[in-house]
């Protein structure tokens, strides 16, 4: 009986649809999604299917007069429930369980209603990193200020987007900074009124979102301690003594690997006299 009627409403569908597009249900791994199943005033059901349309085509769950099965072999096996309303509850969902799902239902007067829905499922944005960098001052830059960088980065994850914001204030200040590389680096100018200044990198996707905070002042170039070296300093140290000692290593190799060829051809010249024994006459 139940096979026949879904038949049945297959072949309806076909026939005397009338096919409604509804929005895009947007939810992320984990969580779970409610279908709702809207009907028409005056549209009493007698008989409903839930299925998936795409990435696969699958048979979800059902409804015919009241009863209500979704023990069906799909990839939404246990993670499907029928409300007695008929929306469908999908969850807890998978990265896979993006695509596209429809419910067809026939009223007792033989109407046919479809609804169409699409599913789009994100991963939670983790938490992102920040490096800051500084830009090594040159003679033009004013005192007491610093050039920095900082670059907020997270996985690769679909849809990601980067934003910046400053701690306390609404929007930054005009002229002090810019951005690059699609909103993942920020560029900023500080003096010493930003010293207690925070920026914060957001990234979001349309169902999560999550920053981290840093204050760029505190990595700036302050005045030198005593007998501290920065880091172009020691650059200009070791770079010189790395190189002069791969330079030896390779003399030191190239000195053995000849003298070891002149070893060689000094024992073959001296070997055909040892190999000849001296003969005498004998009185």
């Amino acid at each position: 009986m139940a096979k026949g009627s879904l038949w049945s409403l297959l072949l309806w569908e076909a026939l005397l649809r009338i096919a409604v597009t509804g929005a895009q249900v947007l939810s992320k791994v984990g969580d779970s999604v409610l279908l709702a199943a809207e009907q028409p005033p005056g549209f009493q059901v007698r008989e409903a299917i839930w299925r998936s349309l795409w990435p696969s085509e699958e048979l979800l769950a059902t409804s015919f007069w009241g009863s209500l099965e979704t023990l069906y072999h799909s990839r939404f096996l246990g993670r499907a429930q029928l409300h007695s309303n008929l929306s469908l509850e999908l969850g807890p969902l998978q990265a896979g369980d993006s695509g596209n799902f429809s419910v067809l239902m026939v009223d007792t007067g033989g109407r046919v209603w479809t609804q169409t829905l699409q599913i789009k499922v994100y991963d939670a944005v983790p938490r992102p990193m920040v490096q800051v960098f500084i830009a090594v001052p040159g003679d033009a830059q004013p005192p007491n200020t610093c050039q920095v960088f900082l670059s907020c980065w997270a996985p690769n994850i679909s849809d990601i987007t980067y934003s910046w914001r400053q701690e306390g204030m609404m929007d930054f200040g005009v002229g002090t900074h810019s951005l690059f590389t699609n909103g993942q680096v920020l560029s900023l100018s500080l003096g010493l009124r930003d010293k207690d200044v925070a920026y914060s990198c957001v990234v979001s996707n349309p169902v999560s979102s999550d920053l981290v905070t840093v204050t760029p002042w505190e990595s700036c170039h302050h005045e030198a301690a005593p007998g501290t070296a920065s880091y172009k300093d020691v650059l200009l140290v070791v770079v010189p003594i790395s190189l002069l000692l791969l330079l030896a290593g390779v003399f030191v190799w190239h000195s053995g690997l000849c003298s070891g060829k002149k070893k060689n051809a000094h024992t073959d010249e001296v070997a055909p006299e040892t190999e000849n024994p001296l003969v005498q006459d004998v009185p």
